[in-house]
């Protein structure tokens, strides 16, 4: 005891406890000042597929994504649209990797940067289908403009996707080919829906279409249309996958969407491509095509 306070002093324990509390409280907040902690950013699981419909309507997708889920652990949203819509997301950083069947509309985000890793997948046709009487002659015609030229001049019934997709643009440049100009006219509809539905209205309508053969095989049990035309070299359908270049859009998922591309062109994946539909259809719905010289398919 302190003989002039009449108090018992601190012992030395308590005083270092209480300098460590001092320490804590003041000494390692005045450390910190001027960092900032930056913590890390989590890692997305998630990848935005923006694709065609076709690859939806056939059950491809059904069939691969699980796949590449399980092996990858990220987690695939798809959205299927046409592809002309697909291209206008992946063109404003909206989706992280595509899967389309245009390549005159895929070459200009290619060219621009907006993509990158741009890689051939696969191919399939393009045909006419109809009812099953053939009203316009198009199993006549000479040649595939003659078979349009036929349709618009004998008013049967047309359906277009009329949604900007690969589809549609293809059907719109075989018009343009053919001389002929069907928009407005009565006989021509514009479904503005994907391939399934269009082959649904058309098949309502007895009408004509043009389809990717994938799709029509997977609703061909539903139809009572038939395959009216097919084999003609501009009637050829070739499917890319690319990712949304992350140089221009930070935000997207460029792990996730490389590990896709890859996915899609990896040997197991082209194999189980090959297979999907021959045990259904007797034929695939698609022929794998990666690693392959382009300006060759269809020969």
């Amino acid at each position: 005891m302190d003989i002039n306070t009449g108090k018992r002093p601190y012992s030395p324990s308590v005083l270092v406890l209480f300098a460590l509390w001092l320490f804590s409280v003041i000494i390692l907040p005045l450390a910190g000042c001027g960092q900032t902690a930056t913590p890390a950013a989590p890692l997305s699981t998630d990848v935005i597929l923006a694709t065609t419909t076709s690859t939806q309507d056939t059950g491809l997708l059904d069939d691969l994504i699980p796949i590449f889920e399980a092996q990858s652990g990220y987690k695939v949203k798809p959205v299927a649209v046409g592809t002309g819509q697909a291209l206008a997301m992946g063109e404003r950083g909206e989706a992280d990797v595509l899967l389309t069947h245009a390549p005159d509309a895929e070459k200009p985000l290619v060219d621009s940067g907006a993509v990158i890793n741009y890689r051939l997948v696969m191919h399939n046709d393009f045909i006419i289908v109809g009812p099953a009487d053939d009203p316009a002659g198009v199993k006549k015609a000479a040649g595939l403009e003659d078979a349009f030229r036929a349709i618009a001049a004998s008013g049967a019934p047309f359906v277009s996707r009329g949604d900007d997709s690969g589809t549609h643009k293809k059907e719109l440049s075989l018009w343009k080919a053919a001389g002929a100009v069907p928009k407005g006219q009565p006989w021509y509809t514009e479904s503005g829906t994907g391939m399934g539905q269009t082959l649904t209205i058309a098949n309502e309508k007895q009408a004509y279409t043009l389809t990717d053969r994938g799709t029509y095989l997977a609703y061909m049990d539903k139809l009572d249309l038939r395959t009216v035309r097919e084999g003609d070299a501009a009637l050829l359908n070739i499917y890319h996958v690319m990712q949304v270049n992350p140089e221009k859009f930070p935000k997207v998922n460029a792990k996730g969407a490389e590990a896709f591309v890859e996915f899609m062109v990896a040997p197991e994946t082209q194999k189980r491509i090959g297979a999907f539909g021959v045990e259904r259809y007797g034929s695939p719905l698609f022929i794998p095509d990666a690693g392959s010289d382009e300006s060759e398919l269809g020969g």
